[in-house]
């Protein structure tokens, strides 16, 4: 069944403006004034002018009165219908293939298919929300089990996301405003006079008159909303993007005929990738049918490709996943990311093969929702800030560990506070109690002083960490830390954490 996420981007325009012009402080309140005729009123306003009382319509005038210290700058809906589509063209690449714009500042994307690559619906909402943030975007985002159920529960919460549980939806948009129903103002104003505020109220009355005073549009609304009417998301498109495509004249739905036609189609995206010099990184393929409905299937690849049997296996491998119902009228691939890929030597008598090429596993691992990285090293003395998480077929960069002193095996994700008997301040423990567990120690090594980066953070001038390697009397070896020197308070708490397990 399809799920519909929809992002609401309740800042866009004061979002944008701050995009574009960093020199201006967080704390200053932005106001974005339009024009209608000699009425200068507020489109959009950041949260520091709401805080300040400016809403949405007031008059600019009492906007300024009302804050002496506002900045109002005019609108520019060209512009912020722009920085929209570079929002969902971002968007389309990183969640999902059916992603479009829900003007004037929403998107809409279809993710069945694509969640499990999020981990999930909550994660994968609570991750658009942080990766927006990261960009400097305000966002509020839901999923249900449609676009008019989505769109309005997006709008009308308070929190960051929401998901409405499947067939929950007339649940969840009762009590919702008629306002989200995405009809024409002046047919909103008529509802409210006829005494209608909500959609379960709406839903609630017969059609024929609602039909007879205002059209079939209310009826339609509902129906989407509902999910009694399809409502098709069109996918954006860019000319940048390389797209192949196949019509046909009769409904497909057999299983072999579908894979015959992605295999021609492979080949010719493949022709057209060799064209421009370019291999493919991300690829969707668009199956649209009969009902007005359609499905996609996302193949990722960790480098650059436009090899067609790998192509060909990584979709072949999917298109069981493929509910043709009533035929399918057209399949289309789309390269959604692609990068310059040069011509190779595949093979030769005259060179040595090769090392055995573990791209294609990543391949598959990726492609079915596993996270596939390796670790790196970095250019730091504290031990949690000197390994990073890299593609697993990135390059291997300059930077190496040092080997000077021993590390261990497994390092914790967070240091773990212990209990310890020991002489300060630089004898080794006697005896650690970790996870409810005394340890007697028999061996010890250390200590290994330390200091922290106080290049970047100015709360680390005179930190310092004591590391010793000990062995209690199992035999099993810990990493452990006294955080100070064990004289100066400033140094340090003078606790002790576990930081890492020895083989």
């Amino acid at each position: 069944m399809t799920r519909v996420v929809s992002i609401y981007l309740p800042d866009l325009p004061t979002d944008r403006i701050r995009r574009a012009d960093p020199s201006l402080p967080v704390e200053q309140p932005i106001a974005v004034i339009a024009r209608s005729g000699a009425k200068r009123w507020v489109s959009a306003a950041d949260a520091a002018a709401k805080k300040a009382g400016v809403r949405f319509g007031m008059a600019a005038a009492k906007a300024q009165a009302l804050f002496q210290g506002l900045t109002m700058i005019d609108a520019d809906p060209v512009a912020d219908a722009l920085a929209l589509e570079r929002i969902t063209l971002w968007a389309l690449s990183q969640y999902s293939p059916i992603v479009a714009m829900d003007a004037p500042n929403g998107i809409v994307m279809d993710t069945e298919g694509a969640d499990h690559l999020q981990g999930g619906e909550e994660p994968m909402l609570i991750g658009i929300v942080n990766r927006f943030r990261g960009r400097s975007l305000t966002a509020r985002v839901a999923i249900a089990d449609t676009w008019g159920a989505a769109h309005a529960c997006a709008r009308a919460i308070t929190r960051e996301t929401v998901v409405v549980p499947r067939g929950k939806t007339a649940r969840a948009v009762e009590r919702l405003p008629i306002s989200l129903l995405r009809l024409p103002e002046k047919v909103v104003g008529d509802l409210r006079t006829l005494g209608f505020q909500n959609i379960g109220e709406l839903s609630a009355t017969p059609r024929a008159p609602l039909a007879l005073r205002f059209g079939p549009e209310i009826g339609r609304r509902l129906d989407q909303m509902f999910g009694r009417l399809a409502e098709p998301i069109e996918p954006i498109r860019c000319p940048e993007l390389i797209e192949v495509s196949r019509s046909f004249a009769e409904p497909i739905g057999a299983a072999e005929t579908i894979d015959k036609y992605v295999g021609r189609l492979v080949i010719q995206l493949c022709d057209e990738l060799q064209k421009h010099g370019l291999g493919v990184r991300r690829t969707d393929l668009i199956i649209e049918k009969v009902d007005n409905t359609r499905q996609a299937i996302r193949a990722g690849t960790a480098k650059p490709a436009r090899d067609v049997a790998w192509l060909t296996k990584l979709f072949r491998d999917r298109t069981e996943k493929i509910e043709p119902g009533f035929g399918i009228e057209k399949l289309s691939l789309v390269a959604v990311v692609s990068e310059p890929l040069a011509e190779t030597q595949r093979a030769s008598s005259l060179i040595e093969e090769d090392a055995t090429d573990i791209v294609p596993l990543i391949d598959v691992f990726g492609n079915r929702g596993s996270r596939v990285y390796r670790a790196a090293p970095v250019a730091s003395d504290v031990p949690e800030r000197s390994v990073q998480r890299i593609a697993a077929a990135s390059d291997d960069n300059d930077v190496s560990w040092s080997h000077h002193w021993p590390r261990p095996v497994r390092l914790l994700r967070h240091p773990e506070l212990i209990d310890v008997i020991a002489l300060l301040p630089d004898q080794p423990p006697v005896s650690v109690t970790w996870r409810g567990k005394r340890r007697k120690v028999k061996r010890a090594d250390g200590p290994e002083r330390i200091f922290g980066e106080w290049w970047q953070r100015t709360s680390e001038w005179v930190a310092v960490r004591d590391y010793f390697v000990i062995e209690d009397d199992a035999g099993e070896r810990l990493w452990i830390y006294r955080s100070g020197d064990g004289v100066d308070a400033a140094t340090g708490s003078h606790r002790w954490f576990v930081h890492g397990i020895f083989a």
